[in-house]
């Protein structure tokens, strides 16, 4: 027998309402991470494909079936470890991992750019085209597990010359807008053709797939080589745009591209965020005694890959950034301590995750990386620090690994609740409304809800018989889901049990109680 319980009331929906703001304040710095978990954290792993370091394996190239069974491992994967975003390299040489009609398919994903080996399957099994971008969005969602894709703004080879390019890349038809620098070749980032085309491609990506962000890396003018120059003087020439220095020049033109990339994005779909994952040092105290780190490290963005973060961040041109701290605590010329608190200083009101390497984890010469707590350490130190709201690994393939037990440590300690995304900044929207609520037992109980406008995703709470009702405890979350409904494993009249929604924004509805 179906049983329709009443399960809003003035009087409690106005005692939890008050409950649920009082608790939902950020977890102060300070407070143990080994009580109570943050109830909003990024927990995000890179999936890169150039090269094949993550996805697909070699012996998956051209293969669709293998391709999608191995992208359904690492999203369980990293589901049971209670993390919650994807960020998937889609075009790592101006090629794609998507059908596009822009760029060539990657020779990443099929063997030869542009082209499918002959004979392969290109459907998944209901029949419809394979395209590895719908089928990860699909079911990272399944999951609530977002999706941010990652694009390589210049690059055009990587290990290749360009005789491997694709007859329709853009390569071919404009060759005028690729300079040689070492061994590689590149967008010259000097000509509005550059960022036009850029545009174009980000525009139809945000429009046609069901992505949660767009997600640029550290390469934007390339790594300096000694002893020569990037190859810009005739577009510097062409197009100096009131500059006479080129240095400052090259950083205009990385300002342009970003923000306009921003426009584009918020045009289409506001709610898509827009990051930037810098190599970790802006500028030493040396370069800016004002606003540098204390390091001394070899690079910096500013000075040497025309990237200036600060100023996206300040103009909220990004909506988080993702600095690559792949050092140790105190290491003298870099310190990973250090730079987080450097970093939290320049939010300008801006998300702020750390991107850490667990590549040398168990394998380093450096003591720090053969002791099992480093990347622990490094996150325990986060949560001190309340403008840092997450992590990001890379690569995902070592950090599944389970390398010196990190895994272990992740899903019994660190990540052994879920966690809410944190809201997507400087973006104004109203929460979905509350909801109404039905209990049913038929057999077996089952709690279920009317679809919330605006709702992409359910918080369902558990608050045990006599406990106190604390919103901001994680451990009281029972799941978070894409259903309207939840099978419940407990007998829900010794629980209070609360139910939110989650909009695009990553926004809280107040909740509805039984």
């Amino acid at each position: 027998m179906k049983r329709h319980i009443l399960l809003l009331t003035a009087i409690l929906i106005g005692h939890c309402a008050m409950l649920f703001a009082a608790n939902n304040a950020p977890i102060q710095a300070g407070e143990s991470s080994q009580t109570i978990l943050p109830k909003r954290e990024m927990r995000a792993a890179w999936i890169a494909t150039v090269a094949n370091i993550d996805w697909p394996s070699r012996e998956a190239i051209g293969h669709p079936d293998l391709q999608r069974q191995e992208l359904l491992q690492l999203l369980d994967s990293i589901e049971a470890l209670n993390m919650n975003m994807v960020i998937f390299q889609i075009r790592p040489t101006a090629d794609a991992l998507y059908r596009s009609e822009l760029e060539p398919w990657s020779h990443w994903l099929t063997g030869k750019q542009g082209e499918w080996p002959a004979g392969t399957n290109l459907s998944n099994p209901d029949g419809t085209p394979y395209d590895p971008l719908t089928f990860i969005c699909t079911e990272a969602h399944k999951r609530c597990i977002d999706v941010h894709v990652w694009l390589n703004p210049y690059r055009v080879t990587n290990g290749f010359t360009p005789a491997q390019l694709a007859t329709s890349h853009i390569y071919r038809s404009q060759p005028k807008l690729f300079v040689k620098y070492g061994k590689q070749y590149y967008f010259d980032p000097g000509y509005d053709q550059t960022r036009q085309h850029l545009c174009r491609v980000v525009a139809d990506v945000v429009r046609r797939y069901d992505i949660d962000g767009i997600h640029f890396d550290d390469y934007f003018y390339p790594y300096r080589i000694a002893g020569e120059d990037f190859p810009d003087e005739k577009s510097f020439l062409k197009f100096p745009r009131g500059y006479t220095n080129k240095d400052d020049w090259r950083r205009h033109n990385v300002d342009m591209v970003i923000q306009e990339l921003h426009d584009t994005i918020k045009t289409i779909k506001p709610w898509v965020e827009f990051g930037i994952s810098p190599f970790g040092v802006w500028r030493n105290s040396s370069s800016d005694p004002k606003r540098g780190s204390a390091t001394q490290a070899g690079v910096q963005n500013y000075d040497d890959l025309y990237a200036d973060i600060l100023l996206w961040l300040e103009k909220g041109w990004i909506d988080y950034v993702v600095p690559q701290l792949y050092w140790e605590i105190g290491k003298k010329v870099a310190d990973y301590a250090i730079l987080a608190r450097w970093w939290a200083q320049y939010t300008y009101g801006q998300n702020l995750y750390i991107g850490h390497s667990v590549s040398g984890v168990g394998t380093s010469k450096v003591a720090a990386w053969n002791k099992p707590n480093e990347i622990c350490r490094q996150i325990r130190l986060n949560r001190t620090i309340p403008e840092i709201q997450g992590s990001v690994f890379f690569p995902i393939h070592t950090l599944l690994e389970n390398r010196l037990g990190l895994c272990d440590s992740l899903r019994t300690s660190l990540y052994r609740t879920p966690a809410l995304l944190p809201s997507v900044g400087g973006h104004p929207a109203l929460p979905p409304t509350a909801l109404k609520t039905e209990y049913t037992s038929l057999g077996t109980d089952q709690l279920s809800w009317q679809p919330a406008e605006g709702a992409a995703r359910y918080v369902v709470y558990a608050f045990p018989e006599g406990a106190e009702i604390d919103f901001n405890n994680p451990d009281n979350i029972f799941c978070i889901t894409t259903a309207t409904s939840v099978m419940l494993p407990f007998d829900p009249y010794r629980f209070t049990i609360c139910v939110t929604s989650l909009n695009r924004y990553h926004s809280e509805s107040l909740p509805a109680v039984l």
